[in-house]
């Protein structure tokens, strides 16, 4: 099996993670599917011939997989966190993989994590509960990427892992990092609207709400309101675009998506 470079993440002091504990930070392990996350990683890992496994941990303790990509065009714009859909992998091959295995041709390093998973049947209202476990991994990618004097951090989410970036956002703000890029902004389940509205006007960074114009119909729906919300926010760099042809997973149109984004880095101002 080929072997795993480990990463301590982010260092906290003892006082940071009662904090963390207080505020509701760190959810019990078990509501996530552990035992799901581990058997993706094992169908993955010997594949991953782009980019570098590694483990990072989280505040919460929770070990969990990340693939490293550094940059193969100079100067180095930033990095790129990659977040997967639903109950997926970070190697995904629709969105995942060519996002952070293009995007380091470009300049952008990538550093694409495993997100909390559940079980395959699991919907929106289920996910809600354990939104607050992306937390800690959100936070261990920012602090591996600034520990490598990263100095511009975008977070591109996909799906349901928009959900879980807004209520990190929502938590935290968004002084962690530096742009945003949406992918399928929210996306949810039959009868399952979303219980809280993103934070989209109130953020200060740049962002990119990216869809396609065979997308599901909630998002399609919500489009109007996302863009009014962004246009409330006011960053000037910020942008909503569709990409014709596409659906919500981007079948068949991974080189749209990718150019779509790349496209859009291209336009952010220096760090």
């Amino acid at each position: 099996m080929r072997s795993i470079r480990k990463s301590g993440g982010v260092v906290l002091s003892l006082k940071a993670l009662l904090l963390g504990l207080a505020a509701g930070i760190v959810v019990e392990a078990k509501a996530q599917d552990i035992e799901r996350e581990r058997r993706l990683e094992a169908e993955i890992v010997d594949m991953i011939f782009d980019g570098e496994p590694l483990h990072l941990r989280g505040a919460d303790g929770h070990r969990f997989l990340a693939i490293h990509s550094e940059a193969t065009l100079e100067p180095v714009r930033g990095a790129v966190i990659v977040m997967h859909g639903r109950g997926f992998h970070p190697d995904w091959e629709e969105v995942a993989s060519p996002l952070r295995t293009h995007l380091p041709t470009l300049g952008w390093e990538t550093l694409s994590l495993q997100m909390p998973v559940l079980a395959k049947d699991a919907k929106y209202y289920d996910y809600v509960p354990i939104l607050p476990t992306a937390f800690p991994r959100i936070r261990a990618g920012i602090e591996f990427l600034r520990e490598r004097g990263i100095d511009y951090i975008v977070l591109a989410a996909h799906s349901c892992s928009v959900h879980m970036a807004m209520a990190f956002t929502r938590r935290y703000g968004d002084d962690l990092f530096d742009a945003f890029i949406g992918i399928g902004m929210g996306a949810t389940d039959y009868r399952q609207p979303m219980r809280e509205a993103f934070p989209l006007e109130s953020m200060r960074v740049p962002i990119l709400d990216l869809f396609g114009a065979e997308e599901y119909p909630g998002v399609l729906r919500a489009a109007p309101g996302r863009l009014a919300a962004i246009r409330t926010a006011a960053n000037p760099f910020s942008a909503q675009r569709v990409i014709p042809a596409a659906d919500h997973f981007f079948q068949d149109q991974e080189d749209a998506l990718v150019d779509a984004v790349s496209q859009w880095l291209a336009t952010l101002p220096p760090s």
